[in-house]
C-alpha cells in the first residue's frame, strides 16, 4: 500500500517539474504538471512519443475542469456526475492556461478524473492538474503493474506502486457535438452506457477530432514479438515455439505456452488481464503470439481495438 508520505514525496517531484508514474483504475500513467510545458516535454522525451499525439489531463475536482476548459455546457456536468471519478475522458475546448504541448497544438483538451485513491491524492497534493499518458514507451504494451513501468521506463523520477490496476484498459474518450456524444477511443464505458445519459451524435467525426484523442494510431499497444489474431491468414506458421493467448479455447495445435485472458469467457476479466498477459508473453522465449479474438460487445470492443492495433505492424 502506498503511504501518505510517499504520495506527498511524489507530489513534490511533480511541483518541481519531475515525472511520476502512478496507478489509475485503467493503466499506470506517467505524470507531470500539466501547466508546466518543460515538465510535459519530459513526458514526450521519456516515452519517445511523437509530438502530434496529445495527452490526457487528470483532475481531482470539478473546479479544475472549469480552469482547463471553456464553453462548458450542462451535458459536461451530467457526464461528470454520472461517470467521474471513472474511466471516461471528455475532449473539450481548452482554456488559454493549457500549454499547446499538452494538446499537440489543438484547441481542445482531453480531461478525466481517475477513480483511484493514489492518483486523486497525488493530484491534490501536487496542487495542479496532471498530464499523463500511459507509463510505457510509445506504441508498446500499456502498464498495469509498477514492474511493467520499471521494465520500460527505468529512469523516471518516481514510481508509486499501487499494485495491479482494476480495469486494465485505457479510458473511453468522447467529444460532444451539438446533438450528442461521439466515441473517439473505446474503453470500459460503452456507447450503451453513455446513451443512458446522452444521445449518440449523428454527425460525422472530423480528422481533428480523431487526432484529439490518444490511442488512434493504427499500430499501438504492441509487444516486441510478432502478434497475430486467430482467424487471420496463419497458414504455414509452426506454433511449437509460439504462445496462444486464449479467451477460453484450448487450441487444436501445439503451442509452447498457453495463457488465458479468461477461462470462462468473462470480458471484464479479459480486459484486466490483457496487458499483463502480453507483458508475460513478451518476456518469454516464444517466437510469436497468436491471440484468440473476443466477442465485440461491451468492453470486448475495446479489447479487440487493442489487439488489432497490437497486431497491425505484424500483418
Amino acid at each position: 500500500m502506498v503511504s501518505e508520505q510517499e504520495i506527498r514525496y511524489a507530489a513534490e517531484i511533480i511541483k518541481q517539474g519531475g515525472l511520476v508514474a502512478f496507478p489509475t483504475e485503467t493503466v499506470y500513467g506517467l505524470g507531470a504538471n500539466a501547466l508546466n510545458p518543460l515538465a510535459v516535454a519530459r513526458i514526450f522525451t521519456s516515452k519517445e512519443r511523437p509530438s502530434f499525439d496529445p495527452l490526457i489531463v487528470h483532475i481531482a475536482s470539478i473546479a479544475d475542469l472549469e480552469i482547463l476548459a471553456e464553453k462548458l455546457d450542462d451535458r459536461v456536468y451530467i457526464l461528470a456526475d454520472k461517470f467521474w471519478p471513472g474511466p471516461l475522458t471528455i475532449v473539450l475546448p481548452k482554456s488559454k492556461i493549457v500549454p499547446d504541448i499538452v494538446t499537440s497544438g489543438l484547441n481542445t483538451v482531453g480531461i478525466r478524473m481517475p477513480d483511484n485513491r493514489i492518483a486523486l491524492e497525488l493530484i491534490k497534493h501536487a496542487g495542479c492538474p496532471i498530464a499523463a499518458p500511459s507509463a510505457n514507451k510509445f506504441g508498446r504494451i500499456s502498464p498495469t503493474k509498477a514492474q511493467h513501468v520499471k521494465k520500460q521506463l527505468p529512469d523516471i523520477d518516481c514510481i508509486l506502486d499501487g499494485g495491479s490496476t482494476t480495469i486494465g484498459i485505457e479510458s473511453t474518450v468522447i467529444t460532444l457535438h451539438s446533438d450528442g456524444f461521439v466515441i473517439l477511443r473505446q474503453g470500459k464505458i460503452t456507447k450503451e452506457d453513455l446513451e443512458k445519459v446522452l444521445p449518440y451524435s449523428k454527425q460525422d467525426i472530423d480528422q481533428n477530432e480523431i487526432m484529439s484523442s490518444p490511442g488512434n494510431i493504427k499500430s499501438h499497444y504492441s509487444p516486441n514479438k510478432p502478434l497475430y489474431i486467430l482467424g487471420d491468414n496463419l497458414e504455414g506458421l509452426d506454433t511449437k515455439n509460439a504462445a496462444f493467448l486464449s479467451f477460453g479455447t484450448i487450441p487444436d495445435r501445439e503451442f509452447k505456452i498457453i495463457e488465458f485472458l479468461s477461462e470462462n469467457g468473462n470480458l471484464d476479466e479479459a480486459a484486466i488481464k490483457l496487458f499483463e498477459k502480453l507483458h508475460i508473453l513478451e518476456d518469454s522465449d516464444v517466437e510469436f503470439i497468436i491471440a484468440e479474438p473476443v466477442p465485440e460487445k461491451g468492453i470486448g470492443i475495446a479489447i479487440m481495438d487493442r489487439l488489432q492495433k497490437a497486431a497491425h505492424k505484424y500483418l
